[in-house]
């Protein structure tokens, strides 16, 4: 595929800063970008606009305009549209010039700047600052740039929701400088499996308050946005979230993340040589086709159980039951919903950014990096496939 107007841009570029130097760098870049951009589309879509050929991919749809802040001033883009294109990941065409993270790198990035003024800095972060902000970074610089991407984030987590067929739940702990000392963090996240059966981000909650009280807010707060049609929970067996969803959404069925069962049972195994079986035996209660036989298999396993080990045969009787709600789910939806799994990308995404980091200055910092994080893997999802075919029963 040739590029005849190549030459004539390069040529335009040139005379522009010939004339106006390096006053004219800003223009030239947003020239040149724009153009790198539509020439990387019609690569990606195997055909130039208008153009006929049976290896097309997809189309051009237009441009959607995007300013970027860069050392040679706002550069005001036009970033290529595309209809009709997925990558192997499902997702649409974006340029690879713009690449994807950039809230959560400048997240990222502000954490450690934060960090660095406060004082709280190490070798460690003192090094990524000279690699990211620079040594020249001064607090009213940091306040600045928190605010304008903290006003984004905040629109972000108080979007208006709507039907939410499946609410998936999950909690992990961070480091925080808290009054002198540092405190774990508790970070709450919801994802939502919506009528049209595709995943997102409902949004997260950061507090050092009581498991409880946290909990009830953060469901509140999701109810408050306009959420509604839950049909089930599932979630991990967290401090507090029982009594929560009680506060919040009684009569809500809820799936105990089979996983954390099976993890959790080991502490009640009297015999490391035992660990297996138990395990075993757990997974073949979960793999049962019904209810009934689920049930089935549980008693034969409290009762293998029940003589040398009593207490793990109690545990299991009064516990693996909260695991077994997903059998009045459609089939279909099963395998994807008897486990919190689904959030292991993001977890892993988070503690990417948060093993940089190490040590958070405030929780506010904590919850602008976790924001950012969530709604850039939010976004992905909602322009992937189905999640879940919602036709299924």
């Amino acid at each position: 595929m040739t590029h005849p107007q190549n030459s004539t841009t390069l040529d335009q570029l040139m005379e522009l800063l010939i004339q106006d130097g390096p006053d004219a760098m800003a223009h030239a870049f947003t020239t040149l970008l724009n153009h790198a951009m539509r020439i990387e589309r019609e690569q990606v879509l195997g055909a130039a606009s208008h153009q006929r050929t049976d290896q097309r991919r997809g189309y051009a749809n237009g441009f959607k305009p995007k300013a970027i802040t860069t050392r040679v001033g706002e550069l005001p883009l036009q970033i290529p549209q595309s209809r009709g294109y997925a990558d192997e990941h499902g997702r649409p065409f974006y340029p690879s010039a713009l690449e994807r993270g950039v809230r959560s790198e400048r997240a990222l990035t502000l954490a450690i700047a934060e960090m660095y003024v406060q004082g709280v800095s190490t070798r460690k972060v003192t090094k990524v600052m000279e690699e990211l902000c620079g040594l020249e970074v001064t607090s009213t610089q940091v306040s600045r740039a928190a605010a304008e991407l903290d006003e984004q984030l905040e629109a972000w987590r108080n979007r208006p929701l709507g039907e939410v067929r499946y609410l998936i739940l999950d909690a992990r702990y961070e480091k925080v400088r808290h009054g002198g000392s540092v405190v774990p963090c508790a970070l709450l996240t919801a994802i939502g499996v919506l009528a049209d059966g595709k995943r997102c981000v409902l949004g997260c909650s950061v507090a050092l308050s009581e498991a409880e009280v946290h909990w009830r807010s953060f469901l509140q707060s999701l109810l408050d946005r306009g959420m509604r049609g839950v049909k089930c929970v599932v979630s991990d067996d967290h401090a507090g979230l029982g009594a929560a969803r009680d506060a919040t959404l009684a009569g809500v069925p809820w799936q105990r993340c089979q996983f954390h069962l099976i993890q959790n049972a080991m502490a009640y195994v009297p015999k490391q040589s035992m660990r297996s079986d138990v395990a075993q035996g757990m997974r073949r209660v979960f793999a049962a086709d019904d209810r009934h036989e689920a049930d089935r298999r549980l008693r034969e396993l409290v009762e293998a159980h029940r003589e040398a080990a009593p207490r793990l045969a109690d545990w299991l009787e009064a516990n693996v039951p909260e695991g077994l709600t997903i059998f009045a789910l459609p089939t279909a939806h099963r395998r994807r919903l008897r486990t919190t799994n689904s959030l292991e990308r993001l977890n892993k995404e988070i503690q990417r950014r948060t093993r940089v980091a190490t040590l958070f200055p405030n929780e506010a910092s904590l919850l602008r990096l976790a924001s950012a994080v969530l709604s850039e893997i939010s976004d992905d999802w909602e322009t992937a496939r189905t999640y879940l075919n919602m036709e299924a029963r």
